[in-house]
């Protein structure tokens, strides 16, 4: 088990700037977004749409990545992917949605999410959760993925390892006709295998021009995830798996998730379309 001392909030820099030519989510310089009415099936455009939005979101998340070392701020880490993102014409769908400061979440070790790139240094040992959405097109591409920073203990790295299994799991059990809660159900399971617990109260979503539509992807198999998977219906799956507990504690930052045992979680994601035999995954580079 890590020896790692606990996280502690670091000093925040200035709001970064996007290009005004780069348009915005109507949600920008508001409190919070505007309900989404639309429907959860897309069509073949916005679809298409998406896949560009998808591959910048994943393309600044591994240019992020190749920053991750001891010694390096995650603020600087922000700092990599907003740029990526801006200099390809896309918004970063974090910035200023709920009002929140930056253009990435950084969680590192106890951090399950939300975390906010700081002044925090890495160390040799964190394991680094980056979650990078990125706007354009008038479409959102969510994708998250948790990394090594230096010499990171057995415990830990197959923490990081399962948890992105898990996820590979749950995206080939997507098939038009099932209920969501086969997701979860799959999950859930192989996580329970090592005795990790799985965090329930933040979840995949459905995405399309909104960020969050309203449609609830549950990690765990939960009885209300009844919706019926349909082709051309688009959300995330993102399971956060931990050490210990799935409770969790939350910064006076209103922001940052820790868990309650302050003990080590990682995190994957992909933003998903169903097709008529499985699912496509939107968010690759």
């Amino acid at each position: 088990m890590s020896s790692q001392s606990l996280l502690a909030p670091g000093t925040l820099s200035p709001t970064r700037s996007v290009p005004a030519s780069i348009p915005r989510p109507e949600y920008v310089g508001k409190d919070a977004p505007t309900p989404y009415s639309g429907p959860e099936v897309q069509d073949a455009e916005t679809i298409e749409c998406m896949r560009i939005a998808g591959r910048i979101a994943a393309q600044a998340m591994a240019e992020a990545a190749e920053h991750i070392r001891p010694g390096v701020t995650t603020d600087e880490l922000d700092r990599v992917a907003h740029d990526f993102m801006c200099d390809h014409g896309a918004y970063p769908s974090t910035l200023g949605y709920r009002r929140y400061p930056k253009s990435l979440c950084s969680s590192v070790n106890e951090v399950i999410c939300h975390g906010i790139p700081d002044s925090t240094v890495l160390r040799d040992g964190d394991i680094v959760n980056l979650d990078v959405t990125a706007f354009i097109h008038g479409v959102h591409g969510d994708n998250n993925a948790t990394y090594l920073c230096g010499d990171v203990d057995e415990e830990s790295r197959l923490l990081v390892e399962r948890t992105r299994e898990s996820l590979n799991r749950a995206i080939k059990a997507v098939k038009p006709g099932r209920q969501i809660n086969i997701i979860g159900r799959v999950i859930e399971s192989y996580a329970k295998r090592f005795g990790y617990g799985v965090v329930r109260d933040f979840t995949g979503h459905g995405i399309n021009s909104s960020f969050h539509s309203g449609l609830i992807i549950p990690h765990y198999d939960s009885p209300h995830a009844t919706n019926v998977i349909q082709p051309g219906m688009t959300f995330t799956i993102e399971p956060m798996l931990t050490l210990g507990t799935h409770d969790y504690d939350m910064w006076d930052d209103g922001w940052t998730v820790v868990t309650k045992d302050r003990r080590r979680t990682a995190q994957f994601e992909h933003t998903l379309v169903v097709t008529d035999t499985g699912a496509e995954i939107l968010t690759l580079p």
